[in-house]
């Protein structure tokens, strides 16, 4: 319920600087302060990387009026490993989560944001319109996009979509031949995928499944169907889940709209998941077996532990590759076992 009146709100306000077929550097959006008393990593997985944030813009396919933006490294003249990132229902300016496209970007990587309609679209249409945006991405700017290293990544209603849409990219058009993952958050129902689907995933694949305790908005038997009934080996995926930390000035919340940089843009946006996507980018495109141990380390210490303020460390990821959904149904605004959902067999 937050995510609609809070990211359709932010919708309004929020405006796009981006001119057609333009390309520009990205100006800084965040001040460098976050909110709360602990700081951005300053070194490793999950520190600010360092390279000029760069994008272009061209008109979506499908959406009339809105543009598809890719950011990259403005240092970096070949094509770079790229994430297709899908964002959550209502979210269509990358104002919104402008962070996580900068902080990938840093890093010397490319992502693409498309944007897709939040009213006056059927699901399918949306997906399609996603879809049509990353391929006319990777037909537009061959030099910046290298399809031969890719990850889907998506928040919510991008969540679900983000298996379907890599399905599409890994299997029907062959990209990540040399590197491939999939980074979900807080997953709404996951629509345009099979159980048989699930089955034929490249056995290059790896997969980090988040869901945040606070979440009110998706139920996580939703991402849990997902993760268990893929066919990634449990040694290339982790179910990840945070929870909140109260410190004595500052409470780092894991509601729905982790992460969000324009609001509570704090130590959980860069510890909890940009910390966790660089390692998988890592791994995923470099073999780094240093970045598995934190992307998708089982449990390990490298993995869970979150930094400490004061003496009193933050509450500690949650990792398995048993999942078990920990509250009732009716918690939750859409839940697994609503009509709604296409996989509503698979709700446990």
């Amino acid at each position: 319920m937050k995510l609609f009146l809070h990211i359709i709100f932010l919708v309004f306000l929020a405006t796009s600087c981006s001119n057609n077929d333009s390309e520009s550097t990205a100006p800084p959006y965040i001040d460098d302060d976050l909110e709360g008393p602990i700081s951005r990593p300053l070194s490793g997985y999950g520190a600010d990387g360092q390279y000029t944030v760069a994008k272009v813009s061209f008109p979506s396919p499908l959406y009339s009026g809105k543009n598809v933006t890719v950011f990259y490294p403005k240092e970096i003249s070949t094509a770079r490993p790229t994430i297709f990132y899908s964002h959550p229902y209502g979210g269509e300016e990358s104002s919104y989560n402008i962070g996580l496209y900068e902080f990938i970007a840093k890093k010397g990587y490319a992502v693409v944001f498309a944007p897709y309609p939040t009213t006056g679209a059927t699901i399918d249409e949306r997906y399609n319109t996603l879809w049509e945006s990353f391929k006319k991405a990777v037909t537009n700017y061959p030099n910046i996009i290298d399809t031969s290293k890719v990850g889907f990544m998506g928040h919510s209603f991008g969540g679900g979509a983000s298996f379907a849409l890599a399905h599409r990219g890994f299997i029907d058009e062959g990209w990540g031949e040399n590197g491939r993952f999939i980074f979900t958050m807080a997953q709404w129902y996951a629509h345009q995928i099979t159980d048989e689907d699930l089955k034929n995933f490249p056995a290059n694949t790896k997969l980090i499944t988040q869901v945040y305790d606070d979440d009110v908005t998706n139920d996580h038997r939703l991402a849990i169907d997902i993760y268990k009934n893929i066919t990634i080996p449990n040694s290339e995926k982790d179910f990840i889940l945070i929870k909140k930390s109260v410190l004595p000035t500052y409470t780092y919340t894991a509601e729905h709209t982790l992460p969000n940089t324009q609001s509570a843009y704090d130590t959980y946006d860069y510890y909890g998941i940009y910390r966790l996507l660089d390692a998988l980018i890592d791994y995923s495109f470099n073999g780094n077996s240093s970045a598995k141990n934190v992307a998708l380390g089982n449990g390990s210490a490298e993995q869970v532990t979150m930094p400490s303020y004061n003496g009193q460390a933050l509450s500690p990821l949650e990792v398995t590759d048993n999942p078990v959904a920990a509250y009732p149904q009716s918690k939750y605004q859409f839940q697994c076992s609503s009509v709604n959902n296409p996989r509503i067999g698979n709700c446990k």
